[in-house]
């Protein structure tokens, strides 16, 4: 309550981006770390999940896109998520697109983005992680320059992952973002499968292969979802994330005139979640069972989890909520979750 009533209003009063900076700055304090593991880490054997080889110490994720140069990643672990994904990182370093590019929209809680992939760049992520230890799984993001033709795409992923890797976890291919001219077209067959045949190749070659996850967008049609799985399975990915931002602007409590002021971008948060839900549980019924589905969209309360979870969704990962509730929410829906496995356990 206290985020809510006291530091969300504050942090709200400023432009989203200059509230971002002030977060940042704040949970690198010193001192921050033991605090917030005082106050939300929560740890017990009932939340471990162990499927092919990905072990987490709870199912609660953070998404990517919050920390986006591996910032904060111990303060994130402190908080107690189970993993945290960095990134989006791309090759060479670019500004994204031009500001205001984040947006509120408080009567849903949602958000709008056109970032368009904003980073430092792949040597400075390795800088940031090279050496460290972190009480928590690190999932690397990876992404294509904006200036990368798409034909050409596949390098920047190759370029990432193999300068990353050793850094990393696991790896996410994200070719789903809204925000980055044509990249969504990279989730057609012919460039995703010359993405993942070329980052699977390097991995492979590697004496210990690290879990590669793809992110898809949730404006893709049935048709679209069967190719992805079957190149899923072809080139043996650990798993998939479903799902990222979407273009729709459908259910919102905005005129239309506001919405279109604001203009492009994907949107998160609430009004995400039923379609993200119906993605998974499609993805569910269609692919093979050794699949790691991380589901993301619109998750706010522990019983948004248990419908993620029961639509078929292993782990899941969190942004828009942890904004508008604040760090609590880990702890909270953690909590839930303890009692919800021991019941299904002793069911």
């Amino acid at each position: 309550m206290f985020y809510k009533k006291i530091i969300r209003p504050l942090l709200f009063s400023f432009n989203p981006e200059i509230a971002h900076s002030i977060t940042f700055a704040l949970i690198k304090f010193p001192g921050i770390n033991f605090i917030l593991k005082k106050l939300y880490n929560i740890e017990n054997e009932k939340l471990i999940f162990s499927k092919n080889n990905f072990n987490v110490k709870n199912r609660i994720g953070l998404a990517a896109g919050l920390d986006k140069d591996a910032e904060a990643v111990k303060q994130f672990a402190s908080i107690g998520f189970g993993f945290v994904e960095i990134g989006t990182v791309t090759p060479l370093p670019q500004p994204g697109n031009n500001k205001p590019r984040l947006f509120r929209l408080k009567k849903n809680n949602a958000l709008i983005n056109r970032m368009g992939f904003n980073n430092l760049g792949a040597e400075n992520m390795k800088k940031k992680l090279l050496n460290k230890k972190f009480n928590t799984l690190v999932g690397i993001n990876l992404g294509k320059n904006k200036i990368t033709p798409l034909p050409q795409a596949y390098s920047d992923y190759v370029k990432s992952f193999e300068l990353l890797f050793n850094e990393g976890d696991y790896f996410v291919i994200n070719v789903s973002s809204p925000n980055t001219p044509n990249l969504r077209q990279l989730q057609d067959k012919e460039f995703l499968n010359k993405i993942l045949a070329e980052t699977q190749k390097i991995n492979q070659s590697k004496p210990k292969p690290k879990p590669l996850f793809l992110k898809i967008a949730p404006d893709l049609s049935y048709k679209q979802i069967d190719e992805i799985i079957q190149l899923i399975d072809y080139h043996n990915l650990s798993g998939i994330i479903a799902t990222n931002t979407t273009i729709s602007r459908q259910s919102l409590d905005y005129s239309e005139s506001f919405i279109n002021e604001i203009g492009a971008g994907g949107l998160s948060g609430k009004p995400l979640k039923e379609k993200s839900t119906e993605i998974i549980r499609y993805i569910k019924s269609k692919s093979s069972k050794d699949l790691i589905i991380i589901g993301v969209g619109g998750i706010f309360s522990f019983e948004d989890v248990v419908e993620k979870i029961e639509a078929g969704a292993d782990l899941i990962q969190i942004y828009t909520s942890f904004i508008y509730e604040g760090p609590a929410i880990v702890q909270r829906i953690n909590k839930q979750l303890i009692k919800y496995f021991s019941t299904k356990k002793t069911s």
